[in-house]
């Protein structure tokens, strides 16, 4: 039997989009010291993956109330201080599967940071549904509260705006996949009944996420989209989300800016024609001499299509 179109895909943060095992060791190495919880090497630290992670810091506590400290501070830890790269590929696999599938994160990290390093790798709009670990810590909850939701069919095309023409494509759980590098993820999906897509660069190896369920472990990113969607991952990504990222800022550039700047270009090029000549516009200078803010948004904008496209 033939296996269902995938209509939507869920993707771990840590160790699946971004490079983890350096960053987030470092982040929990001063929560171990503080509050005496034993962890003293790296890969004991990815241990706690294998199962819900923060189960595995309460199973490390005295009682209740240690736990609930040593999270709280652990967050507020990831919230302030942890920034990794995205793993290289990444970016062009999640705007090629946003332009066929409704996309969502799941992760045990803090929303903040969520929200950092997708608006800083300019992909949040690719993603319809964030759930982070200090409003959502328990994975199969989350999973099974996506299903519910009457609107999880409707995804974002790396646009700001949510579908409203058409393209809604509710998912069940045999067209819902989960991409994750832990095992402890791998059996949670398992255990809400979707499938599973793991990838070897992460926590734990091929061999612990296969033996774990995953239907597929991805040596590289592009797997990724050729596993679920099959010859059609040959196909460009379409509408913004064939927008190319900014190039990263050199110094003296504002990221946010730029992050503002091409979400404007991919709203224009959403809106209108692919081909449509790009126009420069008309400079406004402010009694301080400086040009207006839109107009340097929109121009760095311009910038950013002409020196990637």
């Amino acid at each position: 039997m033939s296996t269902p179109p995938v209509r939507a895909v869920i993707f771990d943060l840590d160790g699946t989009l971004v490079q983890t095992r350096i960053a987030s060791w470092e982040i929990f190495e001063q929560i171990s010291k503080r509050f005496e919880l034993g962890v003293d090497r790296p890969e004991q630290y990815f241990d706690l993956f294998r199962g819900n992670v923060f189960e595995s810091i309460r199973s490390l506590c005295r009682d209740d109330a240690h736990a609930a400290q040593a999270k709280e501070a652990f967050l507020e830890l990831l919230r302030n201080e942890y920034t990794p790269p995205l793993v290289p590929g990444v970016s062009d696999v999640v705007r090629r599967l946003a332009s066929d599938c409704t996309l969502a994160v799941m992760s045990s990290n803090a929303m903040q940071v969520l929200r950092r390093v997708l608006v800083t790798n300019d992909l949040a709009f690719c993603f319809a549904h964030v759930f982070g670990g200090d409003v959502a810590p328990d994975k199969r909850a989350a999973i099974a509260a996506f299903l519910a939701d009457s609107g999880s069919g409707f995804g974002r095309r790396c646009s700001a705006d949510y579908d409203e023409g058409g393209r809604r494509q509710d998912p069940d759980r045999s067209s819902t996949v989960l991409v994750t590098d832990t095992a402890g993820d791998v059996r949670d999906a398992l255990a809400a009944g979707i499938r599973v897509v793991g990838v070897a660069w992460g926590m734990h190896s091929v061999e612990e996420l296969t033996a774990a369920g995953a239907e597929f472990v991805a040596l590289w990113p592009q797997e990724i989209a050729a596993h679920l969607l099959g010859d059609a991952a040959a196909r460009p990504p379409e509408g913004a989300c064939a927008i190319p990222a900014p190039v990263p800022a050199t110094a003296g550039e504002d990221t946010a800016g730029q992050v503002r700047a091409a979400a404007a270009a991919r709203r224009a090029r959403r809106t209108g024609s692919a081909d449509a000549p790009v126009t420069a516009p008309t400079r406004s200078t402010s009694p301080a001499g400086r040009t207006g803010s839109s107009d340097d948004e929109l121009l760095a904008a311009i910038r950013v299509v002409c020196r990637r496209g």
